[in-house]
């Protein structure tokens, strides 16, 4: 099953798509960068904050500070760009040169990592993310449903004293339904400073009891008028 029809990403057109969030958006992004490919498009693969430095069997052509003008990659291609890398991550990439890049042309889809969740399933913003470029077309909220019965503490959650905040939740509490609900729907939380079509991703959903919630969840989000919601698994493709 494609990714790319789930997050209601088109083939006619180019698209600037920023993933924030926890629970696998590095993973999402590189699927869908794979699969895009697979389709004889060129993809550009940054981040506004860090990202780890990918295999380079996953990426055709890698740049820092600067992508040349009238560079002409081949296609179908993927591209890495970063503004400089430190301690195995790419940083500091410049998000005006990213927002000129979009206006040339130069691929066909740029995906971006918008925020850091430090290998957590889920997470609050702070004040100071998610950096998410004013031409972003899709901003891709996603949520770890392996995140669910977990405690809200530091060890599965991301700037959990900001979750609790926006949740309204104490650390004796666990995630369930309704607290992914509130994250979701909250102005500082998940879509925080989002632009263009707002998509919320589900991810992980490897069994019944996730699946189940996961798709109450979506229910919930639907009657509150929240629609663009899918839960799957994006390292096996599978979506319900």
């Amino acid at each position: 099953m494609h990714i790319f029809p789930r997050l209601n990403i088109g083939l006619n057109k180019n698209e600037f798509i920023t993933f924030v969030g926890g629970g696998g958006k590095t993973t999402s992004i590189f699927k869908l960068a794979k699969e895009l490919k697979e389709l004889n498009r060129s993809i550009l693969i940054t981040t506004t904050t860090a990202m780890y430095v990918p295999d380079n069997k996953n990426y055709d052509y890698f740049f820092l500070e600067k992508i040349p003008k009238k560079f002409k990659q081949k296609k179908p291609s993927i591209t890495v760009y970063g503004g400089e890398i430190e301690n195995i991550k790419i940083k500091n990439t410049d998000v005006l040169e990213l927002e000129n890049i979009f206006f040339r042309g130069q691929f066909d889809y740029i995906l971006v990592e918008g925020d850091g969740s430090k290998g957590k399933p889920i997470k609050a913003p702070e004040v100071y993310e998610p950096v998410v470029p004013k031409n972003t077309t899709k901003t891709i909220g996603v949520v770890g449903l392996d995140s669910l019965g977990r405690k809200i503490d530091e060890e599965n959650v991301h700037r959990v004293e900001k979750f609790k905040n926006i949740v309204k939740a104490n650390s004796n509490e666990k995630v369930d339904k309704d607290v992914i609900i509130r994250l979701v729907l909250s102005k500082n939380g998940l879509f925080k400073d989002s632009q263009g079509e707002k998509i919320l991703l589900m991810n992980k959903a490897i069994n019944k009891e996730r699946i189940k919630v996961g798709l109450e969840i979506r229910r919930k989000l639907n009657e509150k008028g929240f629609h663009n919601v899918v839960v799957g698994d994006i390292k096996t493709k599978k979506f319900y």
